[in-house]
């Protein structure tokens, strides 16, 4: 399909509509700036604290469906990833820009904007961000 084509203009008013860096925020809040049970690649950590004030800041939009099998039936989604920094903006911290990556956070949503399923990928070795490992590890 083209660039051109209306039902991009129409994906992009729709997105635009939504205030997305208010739903972040408000997804951010409610989890109190914390995840329970996160794994890397090879170790446990029983909860991640992200310290704030954290910005979130788009970095891509996307939607898609999914044909259910053996049925007409689709289910839509919007899927919106973030990348998570260190607000130095309202903060003290002498930091660069540069220094200030705490990971990223995608968020999918249903139609009616509800979120149906978050993933996350945190730099647990970021300084704006306190871990409690687990005892569980996986082995090499």
């Amino acid at each position: 399909m083209e660039n051109n084509h209306p039902v991009w203009n129409e994906l992009d008013d729709a997105l635009e509509r939504i205030d997305i860096e208010n739903l972040v925020m408000r997804h951010l809040e409610s989890c109190h700036y914390k995840l329970n049970g996160y794994w890397t690649e090879y170790e446990f950590y029983e909860e991640i604290a992200l310290i704030g004030p954290v910005r979130a800041s788009v970095v891509s939009m996307s939607i898609g469906e999914t044909k259910m099998k053996h049925s007409s039936h689709r289910n839509y989604w919007i899927r919106l990833q973030f990348a998570l920094k260190h607000d130095i903006s309202v903060s003290e911290a002498h930091h660069t820009d540069d220094n200030c990556d705490i990971g990223e956070l995608v968020l999918i949503l249903a139609p009616n904007l509800k979120i149906i399923d978050e993933n996350w990928f945190i730099d647990v070795e970021s300084p704006f961000v306190v871990v409690k490992r687990g005892n569980k590890k996986i082995s090499s």
